[in-house]
């Protein structure tokens, strides 16, 4: 909105205005517009929460010293939903689909957190809604979003049904899917991220910080792949920023730069409230919408294999519960019981069945996620 009336009308005029054609100046006002409603909105909101008793249920065999967690307010993550999305649409060209795409399914996805958190706070229980249920919804959303993104024509035909593979160059390697298979995989994406944050954020601040480092790795992507800037190399050919570096070039997606810039400042706003001791948890409304605006802004950029390394931290979380319950359910047979990889699962928990503080688990899966986004980032140079 403020885009279109400073750029869009005063813009015209010239003047100071017509800074904010540039997206690098829209990235700065989104990150830090996101950040100052944090602060501003944060401290009301969190009483709000009290004052209408929203808080925390703990899972039963959880480690005991989350006990004292009990009654913390929780769905926390609508505030950073909300000024996600203000910031969002304040700075973002409303024109824009790839935006709304993502905006659409970060939206939906909270909502299905929201509905999930409700149910676990009016039962005053932890199982929430029905988990077939809520895959399903996920998988209706993300699949629909796919089915628009892949049978339209906002990305182009050379682009729009490839598989961009880590450290190769797109347009020699590229691995091409049909276009039912690449519906079906993009939605996968998605929700394994949606799922993957969820299952991460069992900790004061984990699940947050290594998402403000995923939001600013596919900002770097997102503006690489859409800006039109161009570079001259040997020869004097002029090339995008994208073909010199080979990857996806998709004119329009550098808006979504904007869009994870708003998540940065979000997700730093909302860490000031979740660092441990935490005043607040995000609760599924959060981790759902967070996951899937990560997931949507892998799939838009290109990267949804980089998505890997990226996002490493949150994958090795899903594998270890995924792992567990396997290895449990297949040899629950036995006399002596199931067999159990980890301590308990996710894997931050394994660490603290095994003496492991909380903010020493937090901070080093923090370095991981930081050292994981690098070299996501040097997968850039190195193709």
């Amino acid at each position: 909105m403020l885009f279109h009336l400073l750029y869009g009308t005063l813009g015209d005029k010239g003047g100071i205005f017509h800074v904010f054609r540039y997206t690098s100046t829209r990235i700065l006002a989104a990150a830090i517009t996101a950040l100052v409603l944090s602060f501003v909105i944060g401290p009301w909101f969190i009483e709000r929460l009290k004052a209408r008793q929203i808080g925390e249920i703990i899972r039963e065999d959880g480690p005991a010293t989350h006990k004292k967690k009990a009654g913390t307010p929780t769905m926390g993550g609508s505030l950073i939903l909300f000024c996600l999305a203000i910031s969002t649409l304040l700075w973002c060209d409303l024109r824009n689909q790839f935006v709304w795409l993502a905006l659409t399914v970060t939206v939906a996805f909270g909502a299905i957190g929201f509905a999930d958190d409700y149910a676990k706070v009016a039962k005053r229980n932890k199982k929430g809604i029905s988990g077939k249920l809520r895959l399903l919804l996920e998988f209706a959303i993300a699949g629909s979003a796919m089915l628009y993104l892949f049978y339209s024509s906002i990305m182009p035909p050379d682009v729009r049904l490839q598989l961009q593979l880590p450290f190769t160059n797109f347009y020699e390697t590229g691995l091409t899917l049909p276009a039912w298979l690449y519906v079906i995989f993009g939605a996968f994406v998605v929700v394994g991220a949606a799922n993957a944050v969820n299952l991460t954020d069992g900790l004061d601040g984990l699940a947050i910080g290594p998402s403000i480092m995923n939001a600013g790795t596919f900002l770097i992507f997102a503006y690489i792949a859409g800006v039109e800037t161009t570079l001259i190399v040997r020869g004097g050919q002029e090339v995008s920023i994208a073909q010199y570096l080979h990857v996806a070039h998709i004119n329009g997606v550098e808006e979504l730069a904007i869009f994870a810039a708003a998540l940065f400042g979000a997700g730093i706003g909302f860490l000031w409230y979740n660092a441990y001791p935490a005043t607040v948890f995000m609760g599924d409304v959060g981790a759902l919408g967070i996951g899937g605006a990560i997931g949507m802004m892998a799939v838009l950029t290109k990267n949804e294999l980089v998505f890997v390394i990226v996002g490493g931290l949150f994958v090795v979380e899903a594998l270890s519960v995924i792992i567990q319950t396997t290895v449990f359910k297949a040899t629950k047979g036995r006399p002596e019981g199931g067999l159990r990889v980890f301590r308990m699962a996710p894997i931050h928990h394994h660490y603290e069945k095994k003496g492991w503080d909380e903010p020493k688990i937090i901070v080093r899966f923090w370095l991981v996620s930081a050292l994981l986004a690098l070299v996501a980032i040097g997968t850039l140079k190195l193709r």
